[in-house]
């Protein structure tokens, strides 16, 4: 392929590798750990789109059981604790609260539907909450990833920029030549910054968009459930 470039740009090709060698102890230091940055930040992506692609199918399997369902109060044991299961954990929640509040209620002659409803719907919000934070984890460290990469990337350019000046300074004579590799090693670690922090920026945003939606799909599940038991409770 590259025989087909011209001449110039043959010429003109730059050698990342002679450039890093070139880098000061500094500015290695910094383009190896954006290296682990950036391999972390993909692990942190990929895992987590799997994760939350494995939770939506688990989620959906789960409600297509329960809307099968007759009587949601009565379910069978195997429907009741899959706390794995982000819908499961908010049904298993609020059956165990409904549960509480009704036995508490025949020991103090009060078993009045509404304060059973009080708190299933209570257990339902906690739960919610509970599992909005499991659906968000790790987006935290991306979030951290995209605004910190690319400062890192300018700190090791600004220092690499200064030695190269620093270096010049020392010289009877100044030139191009001489300046050229310093500052060339110095803008290798903006690159590198930029490569651990661009595909963390569009990673995000995904998964940012996916968290979302689950999330809106939680909350229509748990007003659902909440309505199936006010329906039930009377």
């Amino acid at each position: 392929m590259l025989a087909f470039l011209p001449a110039p740009f043959l010429a003109s090709t730059v050698n990342v590798w002679n450039v890093f060698l070139t880098t000061d102890r500094v500015g290695q230091i910094v383009i190896g750990l954006l290296g682990v940055f950036s391999i972390f930040a993909w692990a942190v992506m990929m895992g987590k789109y799997s994760e939350l692609k494995k939770l939506r199918e688990l989620n959906f399997a789960f409600e297509r059981k329960l809307s099968q369902e007759r009587h949601i109060l009565d379910l069978p044991e195997n429907l009741r604790n899959r706390r794995d299961i982000p819908y499961a954990d908010l049904l298993a929640d609020a059956l165990e609260a409904y549960a509480r509040a009704a036995a508490i209620g025949k020991e103090k002659g009060d078993d009045s539907p509404r304060g059973r409803l009080e708190h299933a719907e209570n257990a339902v919000q906690r739960a919610l909450a509970r599992q909005s934070l499991r659906y968000e984890s790790s987006m935290i460290t991306l979030a951290s990833l995209v605004s910190g990469a690319p400062f890192m990337g300018l700190f090791g350019t600004v220092w690499g920029v200064m030695e190269a000046f620093s270096a010049v300074s020392v010289m009877q004579t100044a030139s191009i030549q001489t300046l050229a590799p310093g500052v060339s090693a110095a803008l290798l670690t903006t690159i590198a910054g930029l490569v651990v922090a661009i595909p963390s920026l569009f990673g995000y945003n995904i998964l940012l968009g996916n968290v979302k939606t689950m999330i809106t799909e939680l909350e229509n599940y748990a007003s659902n459930l909440a309505d199936r038991i006010e329906l039930e409770a009377k």
